[in-house]
């Protein structure tokens, strides 16, 4: 079992990763999204943005980066003591406050939030939540997360 009072609260350390254009053209493409306003400077201007803008869910990816780029700190379930292979994406949602725009550098942050039990601890959930945050302190998005330990 995975020691609640110990780890509910625990951070990883903060990471910022660079928002790459062809990052954002290549997800929108591979995710099936094509308006143009994730592919083509001009459409995304004339449609308000002021560069090409990222598509939902992206910030996903942004994590992922980041998690890659701490190294082993940012590994949270080897921190909790879960080894791959032992745990299971339950769910995903995201709260979107501010656009991610190609350029920018976002700051990602992970807190582990809640971590429960089911079948007298046969499966065990840990919450996370994931801050993206821009380079002027803006939050972004907000992802929350939630993984089945299988015991």
């Amino acid at each position: 079992m995975i020691d609640r009072e110990k780890f509910i609260g625990y951070e990883t350390p903060a990471i910022t990763v660079d928002v790459e254009k062809g990052q954002l053209v290549a997800f929108a493409k591979a995710t099936g999204n094509d308006d143009p306003i994730y592919s083509d400077e001009e459409a995304a201007r004339a449609a308000g943005h002021p560069t090409i803008p990222a598509p939902p869910t992206f910030a996903f990816v942004l994590n992922s980066l980041a998690r890659a780029k701490a190294g082993p700190a940012g590994n949270y379930m080897a921190v909790l003591g879960v080894k791959v292979g032992g745990f299971l994406h339950g769910e995903q949602a995201f709260e979107y406050h501010k656009t991610i725009y190609a350029g920018d550098g976002i700051t990602m942050k992970t807190k582990v939030v809640d971590i429960y039990d089911k079948k007298n601890g046969a499966m065990e959930f840990v919450v996370t939540t994931v801050d993206a945050v821009n380079q002027h302190g803006e939050l972004c998005v907000r992802q929350r997360c939630n993984l089945v330990v299988r015991n």
